[in-house]
């Protein structure tokens, strides 16, 4: 397990340019292909994940599934985000389509929170980039799915992340990105404005 330092920063959508240009000019190197993500949130009957989240309780945790349609990856992922006093951190398997469904059934026992049923599919496109030690990665074409009723909204919103290890100088961290920081969580944001 490696604890890791996660900011979000809040670019408007007319600035994602000139936040590019900020990325090129620091020599930041693309590692991935731009790809959609898709996931699939987990939360007991009585939403204290979303509940524990909005109140930065510690500890804390979310469950999703993971995948990656159009891409060559045909694996789902179950990862479990966890929030400490130490850090963050998240723990990933690979399950397949058979288990992927199952879960959907039946949800998925967690012995904090017990039995967590889906919830909400968020999906999105992300790029990914690296500056030295920090992962960024922009999040666009942000789409929220209620998995119950089928209700499906979009935001316009550019959620930009950084993620590093926990042994960065955090005052180095900010002074590196002069940009606003926001607390931001897309689960959250699906539980707020779903119908």
């Amino acid at each position: 397990m490696s604890f890791r330092i996660e900011d979000k920063l809040f670019i408007k959508p007319e600035n994602i340019l000139q936040f590019k240009n900020f990325l090129i000019n620091k020599s930041a190197k693309k590692l991935y292909d731009n790809r959609i993500i898709r996931s699939l949130y987990f939360d007991n009957i009585n939403l204290s994940m979303y509940t524990d989240s909005v109140e930065g309780s510690v500890p804390r945790k979310k469950i999703r599934i993971r995948h990656y349609p159009n891409s060559n990856d045909n694996n789902f992922y179950l990862e479990i985000k966890t929030s400490s006093v130490e850090g963050r951190y998240k723990t990933r398997k690979i399950i397949n389509k058979k288990d992927y469904e199952l879960y959907k059934k039946i949800g998925i026992f967690d012995p904090d929170y017990g039995t967590c049923l889906p919830n909400f599919y968020v999906s999105y496109k992300r790029e990914y980039a690296k500056i030295e030690d920090v992962r960024i990665s922009i999040d666009e074409a942000i789409s929220y799915e209620n998995f119950l009723s089928n209700s499906f909204f979009l935001d316009d919103k550019l959620i930009v992340e950084l993620k590093t290890s926990i042994n960065k100088n955090l005052d180095d961290f900010i002074k590196d990105f002069p940009f606003q920081k926001i607390r931001f969580s897309k689960y959250c944001f699906a539980v707020e404005n779903s119908n």
